[in-house]
């Protein structure tokens, strides 16, 4: 039995969304290593995966479901607190 998934990643300049037919019991991590999505973008690396479904934050060992949208989230460029307290300043 299959199921079919989302993979989204996104770029300033570029964004990807690949639909996969996978195994049923598949977990987020085999999805994205069968979606070659680590060999399309090589700014990802395994190391530095930081990832959700749905926009909720989860690990690589989630077990997907039907339908489910894998987000790859990319490292914030400033931190939002500190961000906050500079505009305050001024």
């Amino acid at each position: 039995m299959t199921i079919t998934i989302e993979i989204a990643y996104a770029l300033p300049e570029k964004q990807m969304l690949l639909s996969l037919i996978i195994p049923k019991q598949s977990t987020a991590h085999e999805a994205i290593i069968a979606s070659e999505i680590l060999k399309q973008c090589p700014e990802l690396t395994h190391a530095s995966l930081t990832i959700g479904i749905f926009g909720k934050k989860c690990t690589l060992d989630a077990p997907l479901r039907q339908g489910d949208r894998i987000e790859i989230y990319r490292p914030l460029i400033h931190d939002p607190k500190q961000a906050r307290r500079q505009r305050a300043l001024k």
